[in-house]
């Protein structure tokens, strides 16, 4: 038997590595027997994908030696082991066949640069080999042809969606078939188990339950718990207020099944990792590493943060990043960029077809990933996978659009939201002010909130005036470090048990899910669901017992007008109901209003929702596999977004920041890991600036390797401040 290797290091033959990908597919099966694959093709391809990596180039490359022009890419000859006679005997329809072969051929995404001629040369070679290539596990499948039918295949061919059900259909199975090859090759190459199974989180959640109970023995699942439990087969979306247990909610709804859990910011997607996978008080504590991953651009650094948590970070997070484990938490872009139906989309498609998706804070998004959002539901639906919307408000464009484009889901009867009230609000007819807000300090915990980093940066320095230290800054525009700190910071004086009087200046980046408890909130109107939102932030979980805890100022406000922050509509809509609002304010007529601003009717004609329906249509005018990767990383990341590290921070961390660089300059394996806690560590001094406020000139770049530089920002810089770029009106733009 001849000794075919299909990599070197670690060296590792053919057989063998086929043999781990025969493991994982059992192990795959076994756990998620339902999935609506062909599970004899799947074998047949995870059997034949690699003996096309017996030509000579390939075994010379493997061996030591240098890539020969002339190698034909090894997917692109494994066809010629696919028994289609046999299939045909056994009454596939020609259909079904080219799936299999396509599933081969492209289990690797590579450019054709042979012609047919060389590529029918190859296949004939190849017959040598394997006339003395045994290997068992073949069976009866051992097939060898090197002239294929074109009926069968065509190397230039693709199976794409098509214009009817049928096609469509046979697409989705492509997509089933290749995708999950994928994710077994993937999981066989890195020695991981493609699935772990999730057979412990009903039990946690149950124990949970008995924990709460020994110090009330009343304790019980709250009515949205129940509800979502109820549901667990039901596409829904559910209302809810803070406080009603939306995160063991959507546990419960997930059950003992494959989920994700995304949020639309990393600190609270950071947060609820934090809950569920905390070692001492979070809801699975045991083999946290086989069953709950934290999935974002920065999971790396996180980990390192938990390391005493965890025993083998590199492993942990790859099959975090292989979507192994049974709970992933996650932002958007993680999961979502499928629906561009890139050049190797299907192992995330796949995966969602026998997946639970738990998409918190949905009126979070911008236009345009939740036009994303919308579009990818539809099609996970369409591949049995399932979604469950749990959010505190719910703008009516959103099931009017999920309806529209063919989503169906139940809608929950009635909102989650109790009778209590929290907030008694003031409209003010002015301009925000730092008169105003002075006169409330005495011993309070205040935040202020402005839409734009112009009117932040102003409002603080005014009042640091009059109480120094007492007065913090946060927005977007600080790099990570000081941005970490200040979110630490915010989290211990905004905790309920907090005493000390402080003042928080800060944009909308407070927003979203940070667990914190203010006793008076000053702000900018943005929009109604940007304030209803930030008015969270304030009396979180607390009655009113106060006379006015809200005060909103709705003249002249900043990030208002086309390409700002704020839709123009939407503002005059959400100040036009305002006038209507005075003293304490309930959950109930909180909802009332979002459903009066946001309805379709209502926002027909605004900026935004004309970017929702454009981005909508942007996704679907693409043809499959029209994209790269890359392209689609970019697009989520948003382009006109730049990683930069402020010139000041970059001349005085020059040797820390040299250092790292050097450390990710380094090659090989096994300087792997150096090279992730380096890019980890230099990230500290980085932030994402807006492209319209990095212009030509303003930055240098400083080469690391050949594929990668560092951006150096020509601006001022301070902890205290953030960037200040040398035009700063355009400061009024971001936030």
């Amino acid at each position: 038997m001849n000794r075919y290797l299909a990599k070197s290091n670690p060296e590792e033959t053919i057989q063998e590595h086929t043999d781990n990908l025969l493991t994982n597919y059992k192990i795959l099966q076994e756990i998620y027997p339902e999935i609506p694959v062909n599970w004899y093709f799947l074998k047949l391809a995870c059997l034949t994908h690699d003996l096309g990596k017996m030509n000579v180039y390939f075994q010379e490359k493997v061996s030591g030696g240098r890539r020969n022009k002339k190698e034909i890419p090894h997917n692109y000859l494994s066809v010629a082991f696919v028994p289609y006679k046999k299939l045909k005997e056994e009454g596939y329809s020609k259909e079904e066949i080219q799936l299999l072969f396509q599933a081969v051929a492209r289990h690797h995404e590579r450019d054709i640069h042979f012609t047919l001629e060389e590529w029918s040369s190859e296949m004939r070679n190849l017959e040598q080999e394997w006339n003395g290539f045994t290997y068992e596990a073949l069976g009866e499948n051992r097939a060898y042809r090197n002239r294929i039918p074109s009926k069968y295949y065509q190397v230039s061919v693709r199976i794409f969606e098509g214009d009817n059900a049928q096609s469509f259909e046979l697409f989705i199975q492509y997509v089933l078939l290749k995708g999950l090859l994928n994710r077994i090759d993937f999981a066989a190459s890195a020695y991981i188990d493609v699935e772990k199974p999730n057979d412990f989180l009903e039990s946690a959640l149950n124990n949970q339950l008995q924990t709460f109970r020994k110090s009330n023995p009343d304790a019980d699942w709250k009515p949205l718990q129940k509800y979502m439990y109820a549901h667990q087969q039901d596409n829904i979306i559910v209302v809810a207020e803070t406080g009603m247990g939306k995160t063991e909610a959507g546990l419960l709804w997930l059950g003992n099944n494959k989920g994700f859990f995304t949020l639309p910011l990393r600190t609270a997607i950071n947060a609820i990792y934090d809950r569920l996978a905390g070692s001492e008080t979070g809801i699975i504590r045991e083999n946290v590493t086989d069953r709950v991953g934290l999935l974002h651009s920065e999971t790396y650094g996180q980990y390192l943060q938990r390391e005493k948590d965890i025993q083998d970070i590199e492993e942990y997070f790859t099959k975090t990043r292989q979507m192994s484990l049974p709970i992933t938490v996650c932002t958007l872009d993680q999961l979502f960029d499928f629906v561009f139906r890139y050049a190797g989309f299907e192992p995330k498609l796949a995966t969602l077809s026998y997946s639970k998706v738990i998409i918190d804070e949905v009126q979070m998004y911008s236009p345009d990933l939740l036009a994303y959002l919308i579009v990818g539901l539809s099609y996970i639906q369409k591949v049995g996978g399932q979604f469950a919307i749990l959010t505190a408000t719910l703008p009516g464009i959103i099931p009017d659009l999920l309806a529209k484009n063919g989503v169906s889901f139940t809608r929950a009867e009635e909102d989650f939201i109790s009778e209590r009230v929290r907030h008694s609000l003031e409209v003010v007819h002015e301009q925000i002010n730092s008169d105003f807000i002075s006169d409330f300090y005495d011993g309070n915990r205040i935040l202020v909130i402005c839409n734009t980093v112009r009117v932040a940066k102003e409002m603080y320095e005014e009042l640091e005036k009059i109480y120094g230290d007492e007065v913090k800054l946060i927005h977007s525009q600080f790099i990570k470090r000081d941005r970490n700190a200040k979110s630490d910071a915010i989290l211990a004086d905004g905790h309920k048990a907090s005493e000390g009087p402080c003042i928080w200046v800060a944009t909308q980046v407070v927003e979203a899910s940070l667990d914190i408890d203010f006793d008076l909130l000053f702000t900018e109107l943005s929009d109604l669901n940007g304030l209803f939102q930030r008015m969270g932030r304030c009396y979180r979980n607390r009655e009113l017992d106060v006379a006015t805890n809200v005060y909103v100022f709705d003249e002249k406000c900043s990030g208002i007008g086309k390409n700002s922050v704020i839709d123009p509509l939407i503002h005059q809509n959400s100040r036009k109901v305002l006038q209507e609002v005075g003293g304490a304010i309930s959950e109930a007529e909180k909802l009332a209003l979002i459903d009066r601003v946001y309805s379709t009717e209502a926002l027909a004609g605004s900026d935004y929702y004309t970017a929702v329906i454009d981005n909508i249509d942007y996704v679907q005018s693409f043809h499959t596999y029209e994209l790269e990767k890359k392209t689609v990383r970019e697009k989520f990341r948003n382009i006109n977004s730049v990683t930069v590290i402020p010139e000041p921070v970059f001349d005085e961390n020059r040797a820390e920041i040299e250092g790292y660089m050097a450390e990710m300059a380094m090659k090989g394996k096994k300087n792997r890991r150096r090279r992730m806690v380096a890019r980890t560590r230099l990230s500290e001094f980085m932030m994402d600036a807006p492209g319209y406020i990095v212009k030509k000139g303003d930055e240098k770049k400083i080469k690391i390797t050949k594929y990668e530089n560092i951006s150096v920002f020509e601006c001022e810089y301070s902890s205290n401040l953030g960037i200040t770029p040398k035009d700063k009106s355009q400061e009024e733009l971001f936030f």
